[in-house]
């Protein structure tokens, strides 16, 4: 279901009950998508899932100075 923002303001019980079913709703704004409402994931939601994928470098929490930028 594809639905523009002034009608989805209109009719959200409609879009809720659409989704509840399966669907997938999107909302556009001057015809252009800006947001989607579809049923929540039955993935459970894995902690942890990025562990030793991400790297700091070092200094990556020493101080800014923002005198150069105000």
């Amino acid at each position: 279901m594809q639905i523009g923002i002034a009608d989805a303001k209109k009719r959200f019980s409609q879009m809720v009950r659409a989704v509840e079913r399966g669907e997938t709703v999107l909302i556009t704004r001057h015809g252009r998508p800006v947001a989607q409402m579809s049923p929540p994931s039955n993935k459970p939601v894995r902690l942890g899932g990025m562990r030793g994928s991400i790297r700091l470098l070092p200094g990556w929490n020493a101080p800014i100075d923002l005198d150069g930028f105000l």
